[in-house]
């Protein structure tokens, strides 16, 4: 029996490390939100029908905002539709921390409001219920 109802949502933060940079400036790839969103997807499914799910497809991925080595992202995923297997998730990726090097080797702020980097939608399918 599935337990899925629209608005069910999961929150993870994750620190970025240093050794996740892959450009200039210490930019993290695009990538690096994509796989956060399976994490979270993952746990919503979990949650909602005993089962990890195994994505479909994204759709309206919007890369606003940098995501840079030394941040603390939050990542959600809020179920937005359910189907009969299927699973529509709203995903958002929000940097609420960023280091701030000019002050120091490790100082940093906390981002109030928080900076949203990466939006998408996405579908998860999961077994049939029984």
């Amino acid at each position: 029996m599935t337990r899925a109802e629209v608005g069910t949502t999961v929150i993870h933060r994750w620190y970025v490390p240093y050794s996740h940079a892959h450009y200039a400036g210490n930019l993290v790839d695009g990538a690096y939100s994509l796989a956060a969103f399976g994490d979270v997807a993952t746990e919503l499914c979990i949650r909602t029908d005993g089962d990890e799910g195994l994505f479909a497809s994204y759709s309206d991925v919007q890369f606003v905002a940098p995501v840079r080595a030394g941040d603390v992202i939050e990542i959600e995923a809020r179920l937005v539709r359910v189907g009969t297997r299927s699973r529509e998730m709203a995903f958002e990726v929000r940097v609420v921390g960023r280091g701030a090097p000019e002050r120091g080797a490790s100082a940093a702020d906390v981002l109030d409001p928080p900076l949203v980097a990466t939006t998408a939608r996405g579908v998860v399918v999961v077994p049939p219920a029984g």
